[in-house]
């Protein structure tokens, strides 16, 4: 059996223990895909749809950084953003002598301590950089400030939006999107909503599952990006690459550049880079990944890692919230998925 066929496996025992009705996976290096495979079926029921490798996924929070991040990487790069800007810069409502010294980099390694309004306002959890704690508030901001930025200044990053910086990896059968085409709604692997939010009852079919996003009309900070296992593929490769030091990527991945946001946080204990996670041997990654290893994951069921030591990438991409296990279950089968590809 090779490495392949043993990740394989995974997903499949995955799925009869009903994890998750469906799956995608894409394995690769910097140059070329190694594998790619479709699992199960649409949902659960008997005559469900099968999956296939073209099949469309709600990220969740992938859009964190295969979107948000991007767009930052952007806007520090034609230098009409920092960093270490205050994020009172940009929201009136962001005042409080415990809050006056938080900065965008704080809010892309969760250590601001946290719709605008209300976030702005909020009391603050702890001191500002004492802690990361995992929040999908701080990105929500962070897709605020990018639409105000790029709208305040008369440069190339007026064009930088969330759209904006997937559209390269988006392809006719392979969407990276926050809209799809009635066509690709239908084929998209769907998810049922929480039992908090309104739409409980049915299926969502090309409709963002976190409720936030969806309030947001589907295009939010933290969620709301769709996309199919080769198009998370595509934006992996050009990450890896430039994780790897190849000076011919786009612009907006300058190996610098890149190298700045997954070089880990030195907040105590804090595993988490700039919108980037990094590798730890108790992470969804697993035990085989390098040291310099990043990635993120979705509460979908999705997930992406890039390993440059290894020159390789990994995909993963499940519809747990139709119907699947516990984030606990989700986390093994990610583990042993990533475990199982140690030696590729």
């Amino acid at each position: 059996m090779t490495a392949f066929d043993a990740a394989h496996r995974v997903i499949v025992d995955a799925v009869a223990a009903r994890v998750f009705p469906a799956a995608a996976s894409e394995v690769g290096s910097s140059e070329h895909v190694l594998d790619r495979h479709a699992f199960g079926s649409l949902t659960f029921a008997d005559d469900a749809a099968r999956a296939d490798i073209h099949t469309p996924f709600d990220l969740a929070s992938l859009t964190k950084v295969v979107a948000t991040t991007t767009a930052i990487m952007q806007l520090v790069r034609h230098g009409v953003l920092r960093l270490d800007e205050p994020v009172m810069t940009f929201f009136e409502a962001w005042r409080g002598e415990d809050r006056e010294g938080v900065t965008v980099g704080d809010l892309l390694e969760h250590t601001s301590g946290e719709f605008e309004h209300d976030i702005c306002t909020m009391r603050l959890e702890y001191v500002p950089r004492t802690r990361s704690i995992y929040s999908d508030l701080g990105f929500l901001l962070l897709g605020f400030l990018i639409a105000d930025r790029a709208a305040s200044v008369d440069s190339p990053a007026a064009s930088v939006s969330l759209e904006s910086v997937v559209s390269a990896f988006s392809g006719t059968d392979d969407p990276l999107t926050f809209t799809l085409s009635p066509d690709m709604a239908h084929r998209t692997a769907p998810t049922l909503p929480m039992t908090h939010d309104s739409r409980r009852g049915r299926l969502l079919a090309g409709e963002v599952h976190d409720d936030y996003a969806a309030a947001l009309g589907g295009i939010a900070g933290h969620a709301g990006l769709f996309g199919s296992a080769p198009a998370v593929g595509a934006f992996a490769r050009t990450m890896l690459r430039a994780a790897r030091g190849d000076v011919t990527v786009p612009a907006a991945f300058t190996p610098a550049l890149v190298a700045r946001f997954v070089t880990r946080s030195p907040v105590p204990g804090s595993s988490r880079a700039l919108g980037w996670d990094t590798m730890l041997p108790t992470s969804s990654c697993g035990t085989r990944m390098s040291p310099s290893a990043f990635g993120h994951v979705g509460f979908t069921g999705t997930s992406l890692w890039i390993d440059p030591v290894r020159d390789r990438y990994f995909v993963l991409l499940t519809n747990r919230t139709c119907g699947g296990g516990t984030l606990d279950r989700m986390r093994d089968v990610r583990r042993a998925f990533h475990d199982a590809l140690g030696d590729v």
